[in-house]
């Protein structure tokens, strides 16, 4: 009855654990909501959405609903999580969204010239952070460290140094 027992044990595991393993879109933690584009995608993606927010803005009537545009807005908010590459470019992500939402905001109030205002500042914002994606050879060799040369055992005499 042991043997039995044990036996049933083992094959409910082994179905349990090959059941587990075989699913390919296993994901674990928050680095599956996000990073599913790189970085200049989801800066492309993000003014695409603000350029259809502005082309409703300037085609809609003074009648219309803004509802429309605030949810180009959120859209825009949700594709920004996307920017990811360094600290430097994130902050800036979050100063470009602040435009955003100060867009939303106002079309909320109704004031859709203030609206236009700071969405065409988000745009520019979120166009600047194309040139902040990559680092020149000079800000790598300035954030190298000897400790990173010693543990790839590339002796570098520059590393660490700021011009």
């Amino acid at each position: 009855m042991k043997i039995i027992n044990i036996t049933i044990v083992a094959a409910a595991l082994t179905l349990s654990l090959s059941s587990f393993t075989s699913s390919a879109d296993l994901c674990l933690g928050m680095a599956c909501m996000y990073n599913k584009m790189t970085p200049m995608e989801g800066i492309d993606a993000t003014l695409g959405q603000i350029s259809k927010a502005l082309a409703t803005i300037k085609d809609q009537s003074k009648t219309a609903n803004n509802d429309v545009i605030v949810d180009d807005i959120k859209e825009a908010l949700k594709l920004s999580k996307e920017i990811n590459a360094n600290d430097k470019l994130d902050r800036n992500r979050n100063r470009a969204n602040g435009y955003l939402k100060q867009a939303r905001q106002a079309l909320q109030h109704g004031d859709v010239i203030k609206a236009t205002e700071q969405l065409q500042e988000a745009e520019k914002r979120f166009a600047e952070l194309k040139g902040m994606i990559d680092l020149s050879q000079e800000d790598r060799v300035s954030q190298q460290t000897n400790l990173i040369n010693r543990m790839l055992d590339t002796p570098d005499p520059a590393a660490g140094s700021r011009k």
